[in-house]
């Protein structure tokens, strides 16, 4: 009866972080779109630095009062973790300027075979046969529904296998180090926000320069336009301590496939809100294939044996051992 009920509030609680993730993700979607397309505002290294600057704001406040315990995160481990952060959100923003719309949508696709082979090589994590298959399900749908044109240069392939990479390993990394060194996610975000924030507020004006031919310090704000931006650093506070606590309690691999339901949602509330340019039956069935293959991703993946770590490489400390049979008893149930 109590392995019952701790089962029980194990799934809510998982429900709970991706309900969390899902909103505060298609949220600030939605708002950066009307933050960029509405009223000009293309500044998209600057925005994310002053989402990070937000973040560091809270999580400096939150730990002044007592609520986030103090913890360690040795220098170069945080510095892998920035870096590989920082190019993917750079790497980004350059394959979207250099890439048609449609390649850039393959890459991000891409992530997920990425993300895979990182488990299979990095942690021996070996997948069944019908895990494979709902994954390729996945990939099938959400390429039907946005890939259009595709057309791609070497720059742009560049810019695109940069990007992925370094999105699949600061993933993988957020899962890496909370296992580690025992860090919660409220944790793990107090170390890397301040650091990110800083780099990427330096980058980004100049970054945003180059890809925009604009300075973000001659932007003429409206009081909507502010508005909209202090609702965008709001909600990222939320979409980023929801991708740590998404990532750590499940996988990257699984934070990636399930992801594509916010893509999904975001382009039938783009429908909604936006205007029904481009719906199609092609989209829309792109987009059943698509949930079909992430129900059948859940389903496949935690059967016995969808989804199993042969090893662990991560060696324990002694400070960690404590918490072996804890630690043990909430991987098992990971999807």
């Amino acid at each position: 009866m109590a392995a019952t009920s701790k089962t029980d509030q194990k799934a809510a609680l998982d429900i709970a972080s991706w309900l969390f993730n899902v909103v505060t993700s298609v949220g600030i979607i939605l708002v950066n779109k009307a933050l960029m397309a509405s009223y000009g505002f293309s500044f998209a290294t600057t925005l994310t630095g002053l989402h990070f600057g937000t973040t560091t704001l809270l999580t400096t406040f939150l730990t002044w009062l007592g609520y986030i315990q103090p913890s360690q995160l040795p220098w170069p481990d945080l510095l892998k973790f920035v870096l590989f952060a920082n190019f993917s959100i750079v790497g980004m923003n350059v394959s979207l300027m250099w890439n048609s719309v449609g390649f850039y949508q393959i890459a991000k696709l891409s992530m997920i075979p990425v993300s895979c082979l990182l488990e299979v090589v990095l942690d021996n994590v070996r997948y069944s046969r019908d895990t494979k298959l709902s994954i390729l399900l996945v990939l099938a749908g959400v390429a039907v529904c946005t890939v259009t044109d595709v057309s791609v240069n070497l720059n742009g392939f560049l810019a695109a296998a940069i990007a992925v990479w370094s999105t699949a390993l600061q993933q993988y990394y957020v899962h890496y180090l909370q296992r580690k060194y025992s860090l919660g996610s409220f944790n793990l975000l107090a170390h890397t926000a301040p650091v990110q924030a800083a780099s990427l507020l330096l980058v980004g004006p100049f970054l945003d320069y180059w890809l925009t031919n604009q300075r973000v310090d001659a932007f003429n704000f409206s009081f909507i336009s502010l508005f909209f931006l202090i609702l965008s650093c709001s909600i990222a506070v939320g979409t980023n301590l929801s991708q740590f606590i998404c990532i750590g309690r499940f996988t990257a691999v699984s934070f990636q496939v399930l992801g594509h339901m916010k893509t999904i949602l975001v382009l039938v509330l783009g429908f909604t809100f936006f205007g029904k340019e481009g719906l199609n039956m092609q989209v829309v069935l792109g987009m059943l294939i698509a949930i079909l293959g992430m129900i059948w991703y859940g389903n496949a993946s935690s059967k016995p044996g969808g989804k199993e770590r042969r090893s662990l490489s991560i060696p324990i400390t002694k400070a960690q051992k404590l918490n072996v049979l804890s630690e043990t008893s909430e991987s098992d149930g990971k999807v």
